[in-house]
């Protein structure tokens, strides 16, 4: 998981001017990066299901009626 004080070590490809074209990372800053995004992208889920629910289900009633034992 990628963690905010934590510093990505970033390189940069450039063109024949000097100017920056792409960023290189490593694999694991990589996956921690996608991690991260979908963390924010299911919190982002929760709270506009949270907005539009119109009735919550208690989980024991939900586990009773969709999770068999």
């Amino acid at each position: 998981m990628l963690n905010t004080n934590e510093s990505i070590k970033t390189k940069y490809l450039i063109d024949e001017k000097g100017h920056k074209t792409a960023v290189v990372i490593n694999l694991k800053d990589y996956k921690s990066l996608l991690e991260f995004i979908e963390d924010l992208e299911d919190a982002n889920d929760l709270l506009k299901a949270e907005k539009e629910a119109t009735k919550f289900t208690p989980y024991e009633k939900f586990r009773q009626r969709w999770l068999k034992p």
